[in-house]
């Protein structure tokens, strides 16, 4: 796995927090105003603030502030797909989802965990 997903440039993370985030916490993280923009991904919260693709306007902005598992899971920028809730995804998608994973843990710290996240595993 070394190797796959690796950013261009290397990235110096900070070693991954367990905080617990609440839910209205990460939805108020969303980049307006300037403050700070999260994604979370099967429970972990990312801070992706210094990605202006996740920022207001950006490409991405629909995955700002929430948990975007499904999302990512099914390669979907559209707002109906935005949820914790990736039960639903076929194999295909779930592995998908894990290389968003991936691609997230290598570029982004990790900053806590959603509380009472039920979509970890």
């Amino acid at each position: 796995m070394s190797g796959k997903f690796e950013p261009k440039t290397p990235v110096n993370l900070d070693p991954p927090k367990d905080d617990p985030i609440s839910p209205e916490e990460l939805a108020k993280a969303n980049g307006e105003d300037g403050g700070k923009c999260y994604v979370a991904i099967k429970g972990k919260v990312y801070d992706v603030t210094g990605n202006k693709a996740y920022q207001p306007g950006g490409s991405y902005h629909v995955f700002a502030g929430k948990d975007a598992s499904r999302a990512l899971g099914k390669t979907s920028t559209k707002e109906y797909d935005v949820s914790a809730d990736w039960s639903d995804l076929d194999d295909k998608e779930k592995g998908t989802l894990n290389d968003w994973v991936t691609f997230f843990s290598k570029r982004y710290n990790v900053v806590g965990v959603v509380e009472g996240a039920t979509n970890m595993e």
